[in-house]
């Protein structure tokens, strides 16, 4: 009977350890966002012709864990920066439909991944949060294709505003019909926190 507990008592402990590591959380991922290699795009379109314009990242920071998939940190636009190649335009959009000398920034602040992002290779995942624009707080989910390669990831966001219905004035005139959403395109890359 001692030798079978000799043998055996390893063997449990060896089971324990291996029941244990299932349950032990996994390590969060903490990226810094560069706002240089970050680009936001809009398009917004109208009956003549379709608007595309850009937005710069002020800064960006993402934390998850792989296995619950919580997710914290935030990425902050800098509203006054819109530019779709018409001065006169970009007047009016910050004035009258962003209102950016009240509301300067434009927030998404993530809580939640779906699905797994792949330490290497692609990986299709939505991201699970708060969108704060002109004020108002919104909840949202945004599509993500990441691509990993070295500790690196590579991410294209793409998700529709309804700015219209989310309180912003739709800048439509008596001749000029334009939507009431605006479509984003979000292409950045982000590496771990130092």
């Amino acid at each position: 009977m001692i030798r079978t507990t000799r043998f055996a008592f390893p063997l449990l402990v060896f089971a324990a350890v291996l029941a244990a590591a299932n349950t032990i959380p996994a390590q969060d991922t903490v990226l810094q966002i560069d706002p240089a290699q970050t680009k936001v795009e809009f398009t917004l379109a109208d009956i003549l012709h379709t608007v595309h314009g850009t937005f710069r990242l002020k800064r960006g920071n993402l934390r998850f864990n792989p296995v619950s998939g919580h997710a914290a940190g935030e990425l902050v636009v800098d509203a006054t920066s819109g530019s779709s190649g018409s001065n006169a335009r970009d007047r009016r959009m910050n004035k009258n439909v962003l209102q950016s000398d009240r509301y300067p920034e434009i927030v998404f602040r993530p809580d939640r991944v779906e699905g797994s992002v792949a330490a290497e290779g692609h990986s299709q995942v939505r991201l699970h949060g708060i969108f704060t624009i002109h004020g108002g707080d919104h909840e949202i989910i945004v599509p993500v294709d990441v691509q990993a390669a070295g500790g690196v990831y590579t991410a294209t966001a793409h998700f529709i505003v309804p700015y219209a219905s989310w309180g912003m004035k739709n800048p439509s005139t008596l001749f000029l019909r334009v939507s009431d959403k605006v479509d984003i395109i979000v292409h950045t890359v982000a590496m771990p926190a130092r």
